[in-house]
């Protein structure tokens, strides 16, 4: 079974290397002169407007790294999502054997054609634009990696699944569409390791928390304004909303690791919702009661367990205890599921650890759940053993002054080639 190899690693022969090997000297070496073809590369890519709705630029990043990809070696796919409006991935694969390997990264950004950050600027090691850090410098540092391994002579000695999602920061629905290819991948590989941008040199995720979505329609009885809270006409809408979400600020919050937020309001005589588009338009009056209001918001887990606990008492808090007068329903959205904590993650990071230490770069600390949000990761967290956050390092990501630390990118390169070539030593034990 694919989870039995890193909890093997885990419980019988955690891996710490006292030095590195000759050969993985030469590894690093190679990694380390890779810096000025590495920022060549990111600033090539993040000149290339790419923001999720723009399927043209998604498309165009993605030749850029499937020609990366075909010099390697690789079998490359470009997969077409128009089905679900969006623009596609890229796929590929070498002809490697032994453990197999996901590497996950993606093409998109926020940053539209109409933003107003769209080159890349650089100011010595530093460097600012669009996704330099979210995520095309992740996605430079999984192919100068891979470029290390082969430079090394070691590529085959590892399966490699590069899968470069064109969606992730919008991703198309139904996810079933949308990330089947990934889940594919993940049912043949034996762990994943994520290339979002790391929130600091000595942190890596071994858990993610899901993102879904919520929503509440409240109905009240429309009357004169005069005759509210009197028998057959009750409350009004407004009223039963603020019950119900102060129901769930005082009966559900506080428990670790999930969060709701109700991000967008609306409420009045007449409301025109559109959902997906996340806006709405009211029109109500202070003499006349509120009939319609909508709540519009996101719930935050660790596992599946919490997201249906939390669920559930935020739709008993809706269904129970209505103000006169009014009725409310609660509907639920699926998105990104959780990535949770598990000893094969832990098993991974162990590996990532002491990668870090023989290089001379310090023991790493699991990051915090909490202050990351959804990934692709996360989509086949119920498949392998998997740990994300190990890509480009900087600050700002989703801003206008979104930055990567050039300075680093060959330390990552050269800690992600280790590790890569590391967990190809662990053959013929799934």
């Amino acid at each position: 079974m694919i989870r039995f190899f890193c909890l093997w690693v885990l419980l019988t022969s955690p891996v710490t290397f006292a030095e590195l090997t000759e050969l993985e000297s030469r590894i690093s070496e190679i990694a380390r002169q890779k810096k000025d073809s590495a920022i060549a590369l990111l600033e090539e890519v993040v000149n290339i407007n790419s923001g999720t709705m723009n399927h043209a630029g998604v498309k165009a990043v993605g030749d850029v790294f499937r020609r990366e990809l075909d010099r390697l070696g690789f079998t490359t796919h470009w997969h077409d999502m128009s089905t679900v409006n969006r623009s596609g991935h890229l796929f590929a694969e070498n002809q490697g054997s032994g453990v197999c390997q996901l590497l996950i990264g993606h093409l998109d950004t926020v940053f539209e054609q109409n933003s107003a950050f769209q080159q890349f600027t650089r100011l010595a090691d530093k460097a600012t634009g669009p996704g330099v850090n979210d995520m095309k410098g992740g996605d430079v540092v999984i192919i100068k990696a891979l470029e290390t391994l082969a430079d090394a002579g070691v590529l085959d000695y590892s399966r490699y699944i590069v899968a470069f999602t064109g969606d992730e920061e919008k991703s198309g629905s139904p996810k079933s569409v949308s990330r089947g290819h990934l889940l594919e991948a993940a049912e043949q590989c034996d762990l994943a390791l994520g290339f979002e941008y790391a929130k600091g040199l000595d942190s890596a995720a071994v858990a993610r928390r899901g993102s879904s979505g919520w929503s509440v329609e409240v109905s009240g009885k429309r009357a004169h304004s005069s005759l509210i809270f009197r028998d057959g006409v009750g409350s009004g809408a407004i009223f039963e909303a603020a019950r119900i979400l102060t129901g769930f600020h005082e009966q559900v919050r506080g428990e670790q690791y999930l969060s709701f937020n109700p991000g967008m309001i609306a409420g009045g005589t007449k409301v025109d919702h559109k959902a997906v588009l996340n806006s709405a338009q009211a029109f109500g009056k202070s003499n006349v009661i509120a009939q319609t209001v909508v709540i519009q918001g996101g719930l935050r887990t660790i596992s599946r367990k919490q997201e249906r606990r939390a669920r559930q008492a935020m739709k008993t808090i809706v269904e129970n205890g209505s103000l006169p007068g009014t009725s409310a329903v609660i509907r639920f959205s699926d998105g990104y599921p959780a990535m949770s904590p598990s000893q094969g993650n832990m098993a991974l990071f162990n590996v990532l650890d002491a990668v870090s230490l023989d290089l001379g770069y310090g023991a790493m600390i699991p990051g915090d759940p909490g202050q990351r949000g959804a990934a692709d990761v996360s989509f086949v967290a119920d498949y392998v053993d998997a740990i994300d956050g190990i890509g480009a390092e900087g600050n700002g990501a989703h801003t206008l002054n979104e930055s990567i630390d050039l300075a680093t990118l060959p330390l990552l390169i050269e800690r992600a080639a280790l590790l890569m070539y590391r967990l190809s030593q662990h053959r013929g034990i799934r």
